[in-house]
C-alpha cells in the first residue's frame, strides 16, 4: 500500500461553552484550533490538548481522533456557502488523498510511531448545527454522505505533524466507511444479511452497532 495520505492540519480543542439548550448551558469540544508545534503526542483516547464534554456520546477509545477529508470542503462552500475555517466540522485531522469510499473499517494506519485503526463513520449531533450556523446541518450532513470517520489508537506515541500517513493494512472484509454510513442511514430497511454485515464486523465500534441489535 502507498503513502498517499497527506495531513493538511491537526486541530484540538478543550470543552467550552457552545450554546444554551432547553435552559441549560451546553459545553462542547467541537470548536478546535490548529496545533502549531511540529510534533504531537497521541494517547489512547485523545490527541494531547483535545477533549470532549459529553463522554457518553463523544470521545473514548473508539472515537479518539476524528478525520475529515479536505476534498469535501469545496463542495460545502459551493452547495451552501459554508466555510468554517479551521476544523470546519470539528475534525482533529484534515487530510487529503483518501475518501469514505476507499477507507475500510478495521484498516490500520501508521503515522510516525503511532498506530491507528479505522473504527466507525461519524454520525452528527445537534452541536454541528450550532458550530456551522446552519440549523438544518444534521440533515444536510447525513444526506451528503460526507461523514468522515473516527480512528482508535492501537499504539500511542509521538509523531511529526507533517509526516505522511501510511495505510499499513486493509481489512479483508472491505466494509467501507461509506457503506457503513449508508447502512445506518437506511437502518429501518436493512435486510438480515446487511444487519449481520455490520454486527459481525469485529472492528466496527460497539456504539455504531448498538442501535441495530
Amino acid at each position: 500500500m502507498q503513502n498517499d495520505i497527506t495531513v493538511r492540519s491537526v486541530c484540538v480543542g478543550k470543552p467550552a461553552f457552545l450554546m444554551v439548550r432547553d435552559g441549560a448551558e451546553v459545553l462542547s469540544g467541537i470548536v478546535k484550533h490548529p496545533v502549531t508545534a511540529s510534533q504531537i503526542v497521541i494517547g489512547r483516547t485523545n490527541i494531547e490538548g483535545d477533549g470532549q464534554a459529553d463522554l457518553v456520546n463523544h470521545g473514548g477509545p473508539d472515537k479518539a481522533i476524528y478525520v475529515y477529508p479536505s476534498e469535501h470542503l469545496p463542495w460545502w462552500r459551493e452547495t451552501i456557502g459554508y466555510d468554517g475555517g479551521d476544523a470546519s466540522f470539528g475534525e482533529n485531522l484534515s487530510i487529503a488523498g483518501i475518501l469514505e469510499t476507499e477507507v475500510c473499517i478495521g484498516d490500520i494506519w501508521q503515522w510516525g510511531e503511532v498506530t491507528l485503526q479505522v473504527s466507525q463513520p461519524r454520525w452528527p449531533c445537534f452541536k454541528l448545527a450550532q458550530r456551522t450556523g446552519h440549523r438544518d446541518m444534521v440533515k444536510r450532513f447525513v444526506d451528503s454522505l460526507r461523514s468522515g470517520w473516527y480512528l482508535r489508537v492501537l499504539k500511542a506515541g509521538t509523531t511529526q505533524i507533517d509526516a505522511p500517513i501510511l495505510r499499513a493494512e486493509s481489512d479483508a472484509r472491505h466494509l467501507t466507511v461509506d457503506r457503513a454510513f449508508r447502512l445506518r442511514k437506511n437502518s429501518a430497511r436493512l435486510s438480515a444479511a446487511e444487519r449481520n454485515e455490520l454486527l459481525s464486523n469485529p472492528y466496527l465500534a460497539a456504539g455504531w452497532k448498538s442501535g441495530l441489535e
